[in-house]
């Protein structure tokens, strides 16, 4: 039996660290929880909405949220931040007001930082992303995942792993497709890895995008 583990969650505390830092009791936890789900939903959606490219990617690399008793920071790690400073100054602002509606706590203070990424597509978020706009655009699945395979080559990344699941090119019957180039050693703890988990919506049904990114050894 393949027993599978998320491989983030099985790096935490050696090369991974948590992406909402916080304290709560109990009773909170999942108020706290859902308040970070809310954060990261309105952030997506407006930088949908809002920063609509010709590639189709909105390049959230990740977001990362630290609360204190007043504060609530958060910092956007972004591939292309100019979508959301360029030409606009107020736009940040018109973020957090935004935010600051969809969680109803005028109380606490919001505070948005944008963080630039050196090498966007060797971050699995935004290679999803790109895949993601290829299969939607009628691009072949294989033409996808070599070009994305290509990105990542250039990020100067060791290894990437890319997994297809779905009704691939609209087949009656659902199949997984994956390709691999250079190392991904998934058992090793000490290898920096990068994995991300996609869902497409194509007009055959729901596609299924993970990447696994072998960054470096620790």
């Amino acid at each position: 039996m393949g027993q599978k583990i998320n491989p983030l969650g099985f790096r935490l505390g050696t090369t991974q660290s948590h992406h909402s830092l916080w304290f709560a009791q109990p009773k909170n936890y999942s108020e706290s929880l859902q308040e970070d789900e809310k954060i990261r939903d309105c952030i997506k959606n407006y930088v949908q909405k809002n920063m609509r490219i010709s590639s189709g990617v909105e390049g959230i690399a990740r977001i990362k949220i630290q609360k204190r008793i007043d504060l609530i920071q958060v910092i956007i790690y972004m591939g292309f931040p100019k979508l959301l400073i360029e030409g606009k100054p107020r736009r940040i602002e018109e973020l957090q007001m935004n935010v600051q509606k969809n969680l109803n706590c005028m109380n606490v203070k919001l505070n948005i930082a944008i963080t630039r990424i050196a090498n966007p597509y060797g971050h699995p978020n935004i290679l999803a992303e790109f895949i993601a706009g290829q299969l939607k655009n009628r691009v072949s699945f294989r033409k996808a995942m070599k070009k994305a395979i290509e990105l990542t080559e250039q990020a100067g990344t060791k290894g990437v792993q890319i997994q297809i699941a779905g009704r691939i090119d609209g087949k009656e019957i659902a199949r997984v497709e994956w390709i691999r180039e250079g190392r991904v050693p998934l058992q090793t703890i000490r290898a920096k890895i990068d994995y991300c988990s996609y869902t497409v919506r194509t007009i055959y049904g729901v596609l299924g995008i993970k990447i696994w990114i072998f960054v470096n050894e620790e």
